[in-house]
């Protein structure tokens, strides 16, 4: 599956199919979230934040990607990241796009 942030394709022809989403909302465990807050105190890198973050974008897009593929899609289009905090140590990631079938 070809992801791109761009708005179209060079050369391509496609229809839109619509939209498509994939989101997760990920912790890290309650000790390692007490390093972490110590971490504040020396300050650089919370690394079990930095890998949660990635693991949560991974599974956002494959499943963003998976609702793509049921559609019939062969790229999507205008792909975005969001994220926000939802608890102490809890954050939602969202990823979304245009999934489009070429011609």
């Amino acid at each position: 599956m070809l992801l791109t942030t761009t708005y179209d394709i060079d050369g391509k022809e496609y229809e839109t199919l619509g939209l498509v989403t994939g989101s997760t909302i990920q912790t890290v465990n309650a000790i390692r979230d007490i390093g972490a807050g110590l971490k504040t105190l020396m300050g650089g890198e919370v690394k079990k934040y930095t890998e949660m973050m990635k693991d949560a974008r991974s599974l956002s897009t494959n499943r963003m990607v998976e609702e793509a593929e049921n559609m019939g899609a062969d790229a999507i289009i205008c792909v975005r990241y969001s994220s926000s905090a939802v608890m102490q140590g809890a954050a939602e990631v969202m990823v979304y796009g245009t999934a489009i079938k070429f011609k």
